[in-house]
């Protein structure tokens, strides 16, 4: 009879790493996405008539227009349209192009702030890029349409605390938000978030000036609005940061 041996352990440091999921999106974003995609199919239902696509985008489009005349003359469009252009899109590049991005930028800040306050930055940056937009074309009757706005703000959320690193460690992107928040002025001091923020705003002057790198350069791009959900996600992101701790004022310089 062989002597049975105990069972080895290995020691932690010897063990071989878990695998880590290669698609891992918290379910709100996978939410988000399912409801996109529900709403462009019900948009593209081969049915529709002229008419009723003209009733869809009218009731749910932004419209700065509608903000030009008196409220009290018009129906409730005006009320919740600030929000469901954000659901809305013109082509299937157009709802590709925002959900890849939503995907990347959104994750951290949902598993940073949580559902509730996910929903709520949602609809208060859809409407900051929607007014921002119709400031700028006060009276316009041309459609506002797609989650660009939105996916701008978390960019500017996801500015606060995803990329610097705060000390030597280096943190994966899985575990970003976990990252202490930077204050505004210790974010543009950070090169990182200083580069990004450079970049992102020669993309969008290239659109200002009809130039598009990426996306679908057959429609017009609102730059103005992401500029106003990008300004939204940066300046406020604190106010829905559950995880207020401690505002980093100056991130501590890489090691060497």
């Amino acid at each position: 009879m062989d002597d049975a041996e105990p069972p080895r352990h290995e020691p932690e440091e010897n063990r071989p790493p878990q695998r880590v999921p290669a698609f891992n999106v918290p379910p709100v974003i996978l939410a988000s996405l399912g409801l996109l995609i529900v709403v462009f199919a019900i948009q593209n239902l081969p049915w529709w008539s002229d008419d009723t696509l003209n009733w869809l985008y009218f009731t749910f489009s932004f419209i700065p227009a509608r903000y030009a005349f008196p409220l009290s003359q018009q129906g409730l469009e005006w009320l919740w349209t600030p929000v469901t252009y954000s659901l809305l899109h013109g082509s299937i590049e157009h709802i590709v192009f925002n959900g890849l991005w939503l995907m990347v930028f959104a994750a951290p800040v949902a598993r940073r702030i949580g559902v509730a306050r996910y929903v709520i930055f949602w609809i208060l940056s859809a409407a900051a890029s929607a007014f921002l937009h119709a400031a700028i074309y006060w009276g316009d009757q041309s459609l506002l349409i797609g989650a660009s706005g939105v996916v701008s703000g978390l960019m500017g959320a996801a500015c606060r605390f995803a990329f610097p690193a705060m000390d030597s460690r280096r943190v994966g992107i899985r575990q970003a938000h976990l990252n202490p928040r930077l204050s505004i002025r210790a974010s543009l001091r950070s090169r990182t978030v200083v580069a990004y923020i450079v970049m992102w705003i020669a993309g969008n002057a290239l659109v200002a000036f009809g130039i598009t790198i990426v996306g679908d350069s057959a429609q017009p791009v609102a730059w103005d609005a992401h500029i106003g959900g990008f300004l939204f996600g940066f300046l406020l992101f604190a106010l829905f940061d559950k995880q207020p701790r401690i505002e980093v004022e100056n991130p501590a310089p890489p090691a060497a």
